[in-house]
């Protein structure tokens, strides 16, 4: 279960904007919830992932080291890390809440699953995927086909849990340890479908 004071990655997601998707009322019945994040040294960076069920229920913790050429490319490889991450303890029609602090990440993200939506798959626009990312970014569209759905959350760093993770992984690193699990979102069949205030009087759509 969540602990108390730590907010959730499903509170975090549901009041966090969507890029190119409106929330709409079933948003906080995401199954998982991913939080990733990527950092950038000159004498080395890393990478952090945090992912919860809709409980609050932690899945998995990663604080590992990397040597990403600059932030960018740090926070595609960080999302490929935690989707890969996700896909391995997750049903495969499982739907995904992303949260990331990085908006062209966030953006490309959605117009990559509103892609997947149309008949030749070519985005609405060019996504902007940074110059040593491209291997990371089909890795990360292919675990965006590969759920039943899936949306990116644009979060401020400072309240993204993975960013502690990503930025100190030699403090962190007792988390890896942490026993794998595969957990099955709660049934909350009868929870009342009402959107987030912030999101209340935006067109829903999915």
């Amino acid at each position: 279960m969540a602990t108390v004071g730590r907010h959730r990655l499903r509170e975090l997601f549901d009041d966090s904007p969507t890029p190119h998707i409106a929330h709409y009322p079933h948003t906080h019945r995401r199954d998982y919830y991913v939080a990733t994040d990527g950092s950038f040294a000159p004498d080395g960076g890393g990478l952090g992932v945090v992912v919860e069920t809709r409980s609050g229920e932690r899945v998995a913790r990663l604080a590992l080291p990397d040597a990403a050429p600059d932030n960018n490319v740090a926070e595609y490889r960080a999302l490929h890390l935690g989707l890969d991450v996700l896909a391995h303890r997750a049903p495969a029609d499982a739907n995904v809440g992303v949260l990331v602090d990085h908006s062209d990440l966030a953006a490309d993200v959605n117009l990559a699953v509103l892609a997947a939506r149309g008949p030749d798959y070519r985005p609405l626009r060019d996504v902007t995927v940074p110059s040593g990312a491209a291997n990371h970014w089909r890795g990360i569209r292919a675990r965006i086909a590969g759920f039943g759905k899936l949306r990116a959350a644009e979060l401020p760093s400072g309240e993204n849990p993975a960013h502690a993770l990503a930025n100190a992984p030699e403090q962190y690193g007792h988390v890896n340890d942490e026993p794998a699990k595969c957990t099955l979102p709660d049934v909350e069949a009868d929870e009342p479908q009402i959107p987030p205030p912030s999101r209340a009087n935006r067109h829903a759509g999915d």
